[in-house]
Parts: structure tokens; C-alpha cells; sequence
């Protein structure tokens, strides 16, 4: 099925043709349609599916079909968790409008920066804003936008955004928004608060579930290297050197890690750059930009890069702290393998970890052999019992010589933005 056939005009054919894209993927074919239809949408869209093109094409074309946007004004809002998404995003938009017979206004604003000029972008209005939450509130409340002609709204990442504490902005900004719109909710997975926070919004919306970059499934070669805890370090300059991995982007638990990780790896000779949320927003881009680029050949990060970030023809991930959530795991090493290209994804498992890996590997329905790599052999001892507490009759289980912390159910924003989402409809 070619893009023409789905009702998309020429000069976006064009764009997408232009990038390579030679057939729709299946969250594609059915969202194009439906969104150019006005129809809500409520998407099981995993990390390589194609989603940013399955809602900005039809978005543009809505764009194309009618008039501008009025003064500090937009008629399309897209919510994203990160600034990095966000820039993403905003890009995709514009290489897809690249033909376009008239000028699309498209304005991406996210905090960290200067307010002023994303003030000064949004005067003549934008019939596209791409924007995270805390800052598009501020833009509201500096009476630099209006929300009241809005028509379409997508919440991209939807879990990522409550995952970041995103709920109360959330919450407010629903409040904004003109009761007669189109919801368009994107999310690799629906746990109890993203199921709600979707039948507040969405009205008979069309439901769609798809999980692969494309057709074809993604080629990832994953591996589970035994190794101690204290040799990691080691070991991954011993896999980059010995292999000739030219890039690799390597998940790690803590903010402190990156730092570390990437200095241990700068004093043995490879360059190597830390990416987390507490740098600040030119280091982050600068950090990205060279790794895409291929000027940095180690990348150093927490989750912030786990989710929707898109590296083309990125050979390897190495998991060198395993995810706190199991769901992550798929979501780390779906930044390698996609369209089509191989991909190796490598696991680092020591014996406190080991039960932990085998959790992921129950969840996600595989099973790996354990690799041991000469000279890097196990010697540290298995702990005798896994760690466990309660919170509020919530089991919480911590994953011993893992650095990140524990995940269990805990009191938190989401809460609230479960009561907001019981006080009304998006009707009323």
C-alpha cells in the first residue's frame, strides 16, 4: 500500500518518499486515515513504529486544507515529555512539510531556555506548537498563547508524560483546552493511569495496536554477558575496542553513572559523553547532536534517551545497569535495529542482577544463554535473599547492586491526575 492511497496530498508523498519511507507502517495505515477523518485516536504505538509521521502527516494536510492560525494562537498542540523529543518532533514536521505549496508555521517550545523567542514565534500564531508541559504553561501565563482555538491535540509518549510527574501540568492544561477538539494519545503502554487519563479524553475513538518499526521486524542480536558489578567498566572498553563498535549508546541508572562511566572511558582513550536530565539544555544538545552525528562514539545516558529519541543505523546498545521496569527493556534496545538494519544489544548480568534479568526475560517471553567473555570471569557472590519492603500494603522490591533505586507502587502526582480526570469529562 503506497502513501497516495491514503488520501495524503503530493507534496507530503514527496517528503516521505524523499526520506526513504516506501510503504506505511501499520500504526500509519490506520491512523492516517482516521486522523484525517477527525476521529480520536487511541494508539498502542511502541518505540519504532512509525508514530510521529502517523499523526504530523495527517496533521499537516489539515494544516494545508485550511487557513492560518490566529494571533498567539495554534490550531494543532503537541505534547511531549522531553525537550529532546520535543526538538525531534519539530523536525520531523518540518522535513515533512518540505514541499508543501504554503508555509507551514510549526514552533517547538520547551523550558531550559529563554522564553522570549518562543514568545515571539507564537505572535503570528502556529498551526503547529510542539511544546513540553511545564513550558507551554508558562506561555499561557505569560498571555503569549491561547488555547481556546485549538483543534487537535496529541499527547505523544503519554506513559513517559505521567512517568515524569507530568500530571498536575496535565491536568491544567486539559482545563484549557475548547471541549470541541480532536484527541489523538500515543503510548507504548497503557498501564491503570494512562487507561484512564485515555476514556477521560478520547470520545469513541478508533483503537490501534502496533508494535514493530515496520513490515519487517527489527533484526536485534541480544546478548547477556556475565560479568562483576566492578568490572563493567572494564569490560565494556574491552567489547568497544575488541569489536570496533564505532557507536554505542550505553544505558546506565543514575545521573552519577553517566558521569563516571563516560570519564573512565575518556581517561582509557574513548571518547565518550554523559546524557541526563540535569545537564544543562546546550550540553544535552551538544551531547546528542555529535552522537547522531557520529562525532562521539560513546554515549552515556539515563532513560531520558530510552524513549522516542530516533538514532538512524545505531549498531549497538549496551544495557550496563538492566532497567528498573521491565517495559523499558524494550524500549532501550529498540533504539538499535530499526528500519530494517541489524543491531546488537548487549545485557551486562552480574549475580545480583540475575534474577532481575530473568524477570525481564519472563515478561517479554525469550530466553538468553549467559555469555562469559575471557578474562572477565564471575567471582562475586550471588546475594542470599532479594530485598523487599511495603508501601501502603504495595510490595516494592529493590534489585540488589543495581543503582537505580526502587520501583513499586507508591502515592505520587498520577494520583492526582486520577481525581482530576473523575471530576468531569472532556465534554462538559
Amino acid at each position: 500500500m503506497p502513501f497516495a492511497s491514503l488520501g495524503l496530498p503530493d507534496a507530503l508523498v514527496r517528503a516521505v518518499e524523499e526520506r526513504g519511507y516506501r510503504a506505511p507502517t501499520p500504526v500509519q495505515s490506520a491512523a492516517i486515515p482516521a486522523i484525517l477523518a477527525n476521529a480520536d485516536v487511541w494508539a498502542c504505538a511502541h518505540t519504532g513504529s512509525g508514530k510521529t509521521a502517523a499523526f504530523a502527516l495527517p496533521l499537516l494536510q489539515k494544516c494545508l486544507d485550511g487557513g492560518p492560525a490566529g494571533p498567539n494562537q495554534t490550531q494543532a498542540l503537541i505534547l511531549a515529555p522531553t525537550r529532546e523529543l520535543g526538538i525531534q518532533i519539530g523536525e520531523s514536521f518540518r522535513r515533512y512539510a518540505r514541499f508543501a505549496p504554503s508555509a507551514v508555521r510549526i514552533v517547538t517550545a520547551f523550558g531550559g531556555v529563554s522564553i522570549n523567542p518562543q514568545m515571539m514565534a507564537l505572535r503570528g500564531g502556529a498551526n503547529i506548537l510542539v511544546a513540553t508541559p511545564g513550558r507551554l504553561l508558562d506561555l499561557v501565563d505569560h498571555n503569549a498563547l491561547r488555547l481556546g482555538g485549538l483543534q487537535t491535540l496529541v499527547l505523544d509518549e503519554a506513559d513517559r508524560l505521567l512517568d515524569l510527574g507530568f500530571a498536575d501540568e496535565l491536568a491544567r492544561i486539559f482545563e484549557l483546552l475548547p471541549a470541541r477538539r480532536q484527541n489523538l494519545l500515543f503510548s507504548a503502554t497503557f498501564p491503570p493511569d494512562v487507561h484512564a487519563m485515555a476514556e477521560y479524553l478520547l470520545r469513541d475513538p478508533v483503537r490501534i495496536e502496533a508494535s514493530s518499526a515496520s513490515s519487517a521486524a527489527p533484526i536485534i542480536l541480544q546478548r547477556a554477558i556475565q560479568v562483576d558489578s566492578t568490572r563493567r567498566t572494564q569490560l565494556l572498553r574491552h567489547l568497544i575496542q575488541a569489536h570496533g563498535w564505532t557507536r554505542t549508546l550505553v544505558f546506565v541508572a543514575t545521573r552519577y553513572a553517566t558521569e563516571h562511566v563516560a570519564l573512565k572511558l575518556r581517561r582509557a582513550g574513548i571518547d565518550a559523553a554523559a546524557l541526563h536530565g540535569e545537564l544543562g539544555p546546550w550540553a544535552r544538545s551538544q551531547a546528542l547532536t555529535n552522537f547522531k552525528a557520529q562525532r562521539l562514539p560513546v554515549l552515556v545516558a539515563t532513560d531520558l534517551a530510552a524513549r522516542g529519541i530516533d538514532i538512524e543505523l545505531l549498531p549497538v546498545v549496551v544495557n550496563y545497569d538492566l532497567p528498573r521496569s521491565t517495559h523499558d527493556y524494550l524500549h532501550r534496545i529498540g533504539r538499535t535495529g530499526r528500519a530494517g538494519a541489524q543491531g546488537v544489544a548487549v545485557s551486562f548480568i552480574s549475580p545480583a542482577t540475575e534474577a532481575h534479568f530473568h524477570l525481564i526475560e519472563k515478561r517479554h517471553q525469550f530466553e538468553l544463554a549467559r555469555e562469559t567473555i575471557e578474562g572477565f570471569e564471575v567471582t562475586e557472590m550471588a546475594p542470599s535473599a532479594t530485598i523487599s519492603s511495603h508501601d501502603a500494603g504495595n510490595p516494592i522490591t529493590a534489585i540488589p547492586g543495581n543503582t537505580g533505586g526502587i520501583k513499586g507502587k507508591r502515592k505520587s502526582k498520577k494520583d492526582r491526575l486520577r481525581e482530576a480526570l473523575g471530576k468531569g469529562s472532556a465534554s462538559d
